[in-house]
């Protein structure tokens, strides 16, 4: 029997057929219609309906271009089941170089949304219907902060859902965070309804960072084979396993003034250990930034310019800690993220 087309949006996509679509969402004051980008690849066999999303905060763009470069690879042609690549979902704020919507609201907080809340509400209700209810599995690509950048991990809550953890260990990120789901967020929509879902964190807001996206890219591929999209053998050598983490916490600002890092990302740390120093122009004030536990960097500030109580370092706490160290030292011999700091 012949597979059925696949419909999204209103449009149908035959099998062994890809097409982009543009599924409207609003107007600019100047009448301007304005769209969610979407392309989807519907294979000849049958299979699950992965949705790849980036931009859900309009600023991180890692997830863009990694999206680009998952639609121009060659497995694709062997693919069984359907992607949806959804690579810029907040387009108001990927048009203004912002994280939110114009009304100031983080669309990865309006979920599921509504047809007649605020804009935020709208748009979520919008993309949750047209595109997020047609997956059965979903993978949403971030990256940090504004003037923050983030070791490659995955943010998955694990143990509730057997199908979430295996596609975490496939993706091969050096650190998975057994993180708890935010209210409002994609993730927490997706997993309530028993969808297995992935959150990939990598990089900073703005930038193309090489040793996030490359790995990113390899990620979406490894879960695709592992919950049977693509067939064959990767030929890449197989990443370092990754260590779950049970919990993390930021090291802060004890005053205000100039940071100077005495740590680079991925670094493994012990709780005391300075991480680096906080001082005002002339140095007459300084501070120590304190490790709050041992654990590895997972995340920490571009800006030096820090005030008392900023987050600075975000530290990963892990059981088996010498283990997180490898999976990190593996991935940063293949994707050098960061320069060691200044003295």
């Amino acid at each position: 029997m012949a597979r059925a087309p696949f419909e999204i949006a209103g449009t149908h996509v035959a099998p062994g057929d890809r097409l982009q679509i543009d599924v409207p969402v609003a107007r600019l004051y100047t009448h301007a219609p304005l769209h969610i980008p979407v392309e989807v690849v519907h294979g000849r066999q049958a299979g699950p309906v992965l949705l790849v999303c980036g931009g859900i905060h309009g600023d991180e763009i890692n997830g863009v271009e990694i999206v680009r470069r998952l639609l121009r690879s060659k497995q694709l042609r062997r693919l069984r089941g359907t992607l949806i690549a959804a690579p810029i979902v907040n387009v108001f704020g990927f048009v203004q170089h912002t994280r939110y919507l114009p009304d100031r609201r983080d669309l990865n907080r309006c979920f599921p949304g509504s047809e007649s809340g605020s804009l935020g509400g709208r748009v979520a209700a919008l993309f949750r219907e047209q595109i997020v209810d047609h997956a059965t599995h979903i993978i949403d690509l971030h990256t940090g902060a504004i003037h923050r950048t983030n070791l490659p991990q995955i943010r998955a809550q694990l143990k509730t859902h057997p199908e979430t953890e295996a596609m975490a260990e496939a993706f091969g990120a050096p650190v998975i965070l057994n993180a708890e789901l935010r209210e409002g967020s994609l993730r927490h929509y997706a997993q309530n309804r028993g969808v297995p879902v992935l959150t990939y964190e990598a990089g900073e807001a703005l930038r193309f960072d090489e040793w996030a996206i490359a790995p990113g890219v390899r990620g979406v591929l490894r879960v695709m084979r592992r919950i049977g999209m693509l067939t064959g053998e990767h030929r890449r050598r197989t990443p370092a396993p990754a260590e779950v983490a049970n919990g993390s916490g930021w090291a802060r600002a004890p005053i205000d003034g100039i940071l100077r890092p005495r740590v680079r990302l991925g670094a493994r740390v012990a709780k005391g250990e300075v991480l680096g120093l906080v001082a005002d122009p002339f140095g007459n004030a300084e501070d120590e930034v304190l490790a709050p536990a041992d654990g590895i960097v997972i995340g920490m500030s571009n800006l030096p310019l820090a005030n008392e109580g900023e987050a600075l370092f975000h530290v990963a706490r892990f059981d088996a800690i010498e283990e997180a160290e490898n999976a990190v030292e593996s991935f940063q011999s293949d994707y050098d993220p960061q320069p060691l700091p200044a003295k």
